[in-house]
């Protein structure tokens, strides 16, 4: 139980840095390498970056499930 903790809080830990720096800030981001600064100039958020928001809370919620998981684990061991 506690080595699939850990596994999936470090799959999760990644994914979620790569998930935030994928997100479109003012400076452009990491997206803009992947063709994200071209869509800069039209207003409102598009069906991609709704979805990458949606991606990244779940992805979030998974993580804090994770830690507190890890912190049962930890207690009761």
């Amino acid at each position: 139980m506690t080595i699939a903790l850990n596994v999936g809080l470090i799959i999760t830990s990644v994914m979620l840095i790569v998930l935030v720096l994928l997100h479109r800030a003012k400076g452009g981001g990491l997206s803009s390498l992947f063709g994200g600064g071209v869509q800069s100039s039209l207003s409102g958020s598009s069906v991609v970056e709704k979805n990458l928001d949606r991606l990244t809370v779940f992805v979030g919620i998974i993580w804090v499930i994770l830690i507190f998981g890890v912190g049962l684990d930890i207690k009761y061991a």
